[in-house]
């Protein structure tokens, strides 16, 4: 298990009883690591810089106390924002419809990258899971399990989706975000010192 999963396992727990669902840990940098922990209110409504402060709060103690990055970090806490990554299966289920970029792991059909409407996804014959991609007609159902990285693209259909109120509930705006917070993402941030 790699310190991104650690870190997720520690943190998750965390954020349910809060109200918030992680979307996902990245853990980058060589000298001081940045933390990033991105997360979405499980009631629909938008992140707000508010949130992620409590968020970071919390967790930063969590961290503190199990201590599983070595050295000196800087925490990140995050909304996912309008171009999100899809991290979850069901990521794929609740954006269909929207333009997606789409990197694979290895070289499938000749290609690694996509983009395309998303049409969701569809059980594959392995037992497993398919993401399905539809560029310009043509439809390509990818393993889900091959899925190195994705998200959605900011179009201008995104973009006017959410001004509408037309967007999954978790990314429709709520009255106590900005539209700019809406529009960016929500971040809030803490710097841990090395010993």
């Amino acid at each position: 298990m790699d310190l991104a999963d650690k870190v997720a396992q520690l943190v998750e727990p965390a954020l349910e009883p809060l109200g918030f669902e992680l979307v996902r840990v990245a853990i980058t940098g060589r000298g001081p690591k940045v933390v990033q922990v991105m997360a979405e209110p499980t009631d629909g409504r938008v992140m707000t810089v508010d949130d992620c402060a409590a968020i970071s709060e919390v967790i930063s103690a969590l961290l503190d106390v199990e201590d599983p990055v070595d050295g000196a970090y800087t925490l990140e806490v995050s909304s996912p924002g309008l171009d999100r990554p899809l991290t979850r299966a069901k990521d794929y289920q609740r954006f269909a419809g929207f333009e997606v970029r789409v990197e694979l792991g290895r070289l499938i059909d000749g290609r690694r990258r996509f983009r395309g409407r998303l049409a969701g996804t569809r059980a594959a014959e392995d037992g497993g899971l398919q993401v399905v991609i539809d560029e310009a007609g043509t439809e390509y159902a990818v393993p889900l399990a091959e899925v190195a990285s994705a998200k959605l693209v900011l179009t201008d259909e995104l973009v006017k989706a959410a001004m509408n109120g037309r967007l999954p509930p978790a990314l429709m705006a709520a009255p106590s975000a900005t539209a700019d917070e809406a529009a960016r993402g929500a971040r809030a941030g803490r710097t841990k010192r090395g010993e």
